[in-house]
């Protein structure tokens, strides 16, 4: 009896000692849905923030762990996924969801509503937690992402997903991260070292809701930055300090006749899309299959509100219907 007192005593005191070292991870909030709201409601009053709620006949399995960064200042660093997907054993495909935040802020839970959605049309969604530049720069978050895929891969029996049909999408920052990790399919350097390396990384759609594919591009590089900015915070430093990393980070460079078809939503900000024009030339060129749909409105995290979140949902289960 003692013994088994002692044992879950330094059990418990394990546990509490990972939670806190987890909690101790620097946290920018300054991105939530409800700030965002709050720039927007007076100039947009029609806009209504949504929220989750687990639709009929989808089921969901919250924070489970796809990676483990041993040896952090913070102690074993754990990475979580949401996953949803209908009922029953079919086999389906899955859709990865990179959130957004200007890789400084936001969580994985501001992508649930839009997985629970997409979820209800017969895909397995899955929202990911990757770290965010007050923890961790460039290029972790592509190596977090990248070690998600692979996870994936390797549950997909026990979640009954089709591996071979796998797509990512991202908003606005996670859009940049969704395009970089989908174009660059087969280089060592964004791979990492994390989990799961047997299987592949490699996605067969990608899909971009207002993220910049280019930070090279005139709409990107000649906006106005401070040294706090959060492109420079997130790359380690300006354009001007570090060319080659600013060039190294956007996604357009990996783009190959063999890329994957890509989906664009755009907001009525052309600077939160730049580079998409050259990208869509190349992809013209190379018959590679893309769509573009954009929304008037200048609201850039337009998919957290009505009344553009249903449409944005139905462009993107559109797109990964054609694709799968």
């Amino acid at each position: 009896m003692m013994k088994h007192f002692i044992t879950s005593t330094i059990l418990l005191a394990v546990t509490f000692y990972c939670v806190a070292q987890q909690s101790s991870i620097p946290r920018d909030t300054t991105f939530t849905v409800w700030s965002a709201w709050n720039k927007i409601k007076d100039a947009y009053p029609v806009a209504v923030p949504v929220k989750e709620q687990l639709p009929n006949g989808v089921v969901e399995y919250r924070n489970l762990i796809y990676a483990t960064i041993e040896n952090t200042s913070y102690g074993p660093r754990h990475l979580h996924l949401d996953l949803f997907r209908p009922q029953g054993n079919k086999k389906l495909p899955a859709l990865i969801m990179v959130h957004g935040g200007g890789w400084s802020s936001g969580n994985k839970s501001m992508e649930v509503p839009l997985a629970q959605k997409i979820a209800t049309n017969g895909y397995v969604t899955i929202t990911v937690e990757y770290q965010l530049s007050p923890e961790a720069v460039y290029p972790a978050a592509v190596h977090n992402i990248k070690a998600a895929i692979r996870w994936v891969r390797a549950n997909a029996s026990k979640y009954h997903i089709n591996a071979d049909k796998i797509a990512i999408s991202g908003t606005s920052a996670g859009g940049q991260l969704a395009a970089l990790v989908g174009l660059s399919d087969g280089i060592k350097k964004f791979e990492g070292s994390l989990g799961n390396q047997q299987f592949s990384s490699s996605v067969q759609g990608i899909l971009v809701i207002d993220g910049v594919i280019n930070f090279l591009a005139p709409l990107s590089l000649n906006k106005k930055r401070t040294p706090n900015s959060a492109d420079i915070r997130w790359i380690g430093g300006s354009y001007t300090e570090k060319p080659q990393t600013w060039k190294e980070a956007s996604p357009i460079f990996y783009a190959n006749p063999s890329s994957p078809p890509m989906l664009f939503i755009n907001s009525g900000i052309p600077r939160f899309h730049a580079g998409q024009d050259e990208l869509k030339g190349l992809f013209t060129q190379w018959n590679i299959y893309y769509e573009i749909h954009s929304f008037s409105a200048k609201i850039h995290p337009f998919w957290l509100f009505h009344p553009w979140f249903e449409p944005t949902a139905k462009h993107m289960t559109d797109f990964l219907n054609k694709i799968f």
